[in-house]
């Protein structure tokens, strides 16, 4: 039996790319920090707290199930953002179990994606210098 990885990683510029189409058909990127969130996310996310995420994990998947590429993550996307696409993962594969759904972790998180992007408002949206830096 092998083991596959729930979750592949993609890295800022990769999704920057992604989300320079701006087509939300493509993509949906899941913003999982928590108080952290206030000063700036990536363009179009969806902030889905961790401290609240399992319990709206399943509405997530219903809601994104026809999004090819969900996004996951946190401030450097090291724990709440690969945690919370396991999680993802593993209800999407009960849901939907035959599924062709891409669920990927941002390489250096928010932190990483802001530190390149946020100067470019079709990137990066309400930043704020302060919370950052």
């Amino acid at each position: 039996m092998s083991f596959t990885p729930s979750f592949q990683y993609i890295n800022a510029q990769e999704l920057a790319e992604i989300v320079k189409k701006n087509d939300p058909k493509e993509v949906q990127v899941i913003d999982v920090r928590d108080d952290d969130f206030v000063g700036g996310n990536i363009k179009g996310a969806v902030n889905s707290p961790s401290e609240s995420f399992t319990q709206n994990v399943t509405e997530l998947v219903r809601q994104y199930e026809e999004v090819p590429k969900i996004v996951f993550h946190c401030a450097l996307s090291q724990q709440r953002g690969p945690k919370a696409a396991r999680i993802y993962s593993e209800i999407q594969k009960q849901l939907n179990p035959d599924s062709r759904q891409e669920v990927l972790v941002l390489r250096e998180g928010f932190t990483g994606f802001q530190q390149r992007y946020r100067d470019d408002p079709a990137l990066v949206e309400k930043f704020n210098k302060m919370y950052h830096d």
